[in-house]
């Protein structure tokens, strides 16, 4: 009798563990992005204050650790959307699939450039994506095609044009979407500009092109971008890497750098014209609609011409809009909950 209890016991626990479960969550939770953060978290408050749904808990944790916590699995525990200041990996779509997620809708939400900013007590600096990438590489070409451990350390040193200061850079850590697209964009064009480097095979190219040096020059500064802006307030001399929407929000104290004669303006990201300009997406995991209350109409609320059209409120927070057809292509996608393809 005893053993029999057990064994139903048992395969009640089991059923219990396998089916995701939902009882106690009624609020939606998102992860990722530092970028896309401040975007979700408006959207997250109108839709909290304008409907009869809690406002969703929003936590910022950069791409690369959002979607790793959202492809960890299905269930309470796990988030519902992350947010990405870049597109997710194929290694990423496989770690969900590792882990029963294969229903993933992905939603581009707009656009933002990657600024060089510093503060306005200083000048505003006119650098090229090559200067960039002689004072951030680990390794430098040499003039025989070779190359050596970056010796500069004074802006002077890489450009003449530019002022003798000392080479400080404030940038995101490996984890973030930011700093993803910013080795893919500014790193790597710089880098390209180098036909020894160009030359090389495809490992040893994406080795040199995205290293970034560890002697002190470039300062990992962690997920939040706004401790950035303030490190750059209390050092004049120095820079940081962070989206075009922390300029906006910052504006009376940094400014960005012209990168290769552009300078990061909304106008510029939009057109394309801004070097170091990228897409922001959020994923949602399909398993929990219908399930955690609320999803549908929050997709149906961020992607609403109030909140990412081009007089939208997430415009003025500092997204750059996508063109009409783009945005009613993504919109029929993401509240058809289409699945994501590669």
């Amino acid at each position: 009798m005893f053993t029999k209890t057990l064994s139903i016991s048992a395969v009640a626990l089991a059923t219990a563990v396998a089916a995701p479960a939902f009882a106690d969550r009624d609020q939606i939770k998102i992860v990722g992005s530092s970028t896309v953060f401040p975007f979700s978290t408006t959207v997250a408050e109108r839709f909290g204050k304008n409907t009869e749904f809690k406002t969703p808990v929003v936590e910022s944790t950069g791409s690369g650790g959002g979607l790793k916590l959202f492809c960890a699995g299905v269930g309470e525990e796990h988030p519902d959307i992350t947010n990405a200041s870049r597109r997710i990996k194929a290694s990423e779509v496989e770690l969900c699939a590792s882990n029963g997620i294969t229903d993933i809708v992905e939603a581009q939400i707009g656009y933002d450039g990657i600024v060089f900013a510093n503060s306005k007590e200083s000048d505003q600096f006119e650098v090229s994506l090559k200067d960039i990438f002689l004072a951030l590489a680990k390794d430098v070409p040499t003039a025989d095609g070779g190359t050596e451990p970056n010796p500069y350390t004074t802006w002077n040193q890489i450009n003449a044009q530019l002022p003798a200061v000392k080479i400080e850079v404030l940038g995101p850590p490996p984890t973030s979407g930011t700093r993803d697209a910013f080795l893919e964009l500014a790193m790597e064009g710089g880098c390209d500009q180098f036909e020894s480097i160009k030359a090389m095979s495809k490992d040893d190219h994406k080795a040199i092109c995205h290293t970034i040096r560890e002697d002190g020059a470039f300062v990992e500064a962690g997920e939040n971008d706004n401790l950035i802006v303030q490190k750059l307030q209390a050092n004049p001399a120095a820079f940081g890497i962070f989206g075009f929407s922390f300029l906006e929000q910052n504006s009376d104290s940094v400014q960005g750098s012209k990168i290769d004669g552009v300078a990061p303006t909304f106008e510029a990201i939009a057109t394309g014209d801004y070097p170091v300009s990228r897409s922001l997406f959020f994923y949602v995991k399909k398993a929990h609609v219908g399930t955690v209350p609320g999803i549908s109409e929050f997709l149906a609320e961020f992607t609403s011409e109030d909140a990412w059209g081009e007089d939208g409120y997430l415009a003025d927070k500092g997204l750059i809009p996508m063109q009409d057809e783009e945005r009613k292509e993504w919109k029929a996608s993401i509240t058809g909950l289409n699945n994501l393809s590669m």
